[in-house]
């Protein structure tokens, strides 16, 4: 855990580490990521207790800018188990939070350079909240992605050697 604060007068609620809820690892692969931002999600309660369970997809989902919000598109967050028929449906659009600033230069930055809006990992906070990590970033080509394996694979090779070097 990590140090604990004051909630209140007198209570002590000690602080929890960050807690992953799910990964992109197909972005790092498709994609070269250029910056990356913290965003809010709004979310409904079920989904929110769904997450919790560590119930969560997020291969080929994106983000778009529409009429000064950012939205998340191909989420997928199965309905809670103990919910009820009120559960939201599982695709829909999610919108997300991110300063007015943010969202112009994001808009900006993707109208003109032709760069993608994309989330890396979903996971609860040290508050407990929802947040998404969305990355700037450009396609790579087919050669880039030879390139980007090629080098991963000499890495872990130089890797291996050491370590038996090292015994």
């Amino acid at each position: 855990m990590g140090t604990p604060r004051r909630r209140g007068r007198s209570s002590i609620v000690p602080k929890r580490d960050e807690k992953t809820i799910a990964r992109n690892r197909r972005a790092f692969h498709d994609y070269e990521i250029l910056e990356t931002y913290e965003a809010g999600i709004e979310l409904t309660g079920t989904e929110v207790r769904s997450l919790r369970d560590n119930h969560c997809q997020l291969t080929d989902c994106f983000a778009l800018i529409r009429g000064g919000e950012v939205w998340l598109n191909n989420v997928h967050i199965p309905p809670y188990a103990n919910g009820s028929i009120f559960n939201p449906d599982p695709d829909r659009k999610r919108r997300l939070l991110l300063h007015k600033k943010q969202i112009r230069y994001l808009d900006a930055k993707v109208a003109e350079k032709g760069l993608a809006i994309v989330p890396l990992k979903l996971y609860f906070n040290a508050d407990g909240r929802v947040k998404v990590e969305l990355a700037l970033a450009r396609g790579k080509k087919l050669y880039d992605k030879r390139a980007s394996m090629k080098e991963r694979d000499a890495k872990r090779e130089i890797d291996r050697v050491m370590k038996e070097r090292s015994r």
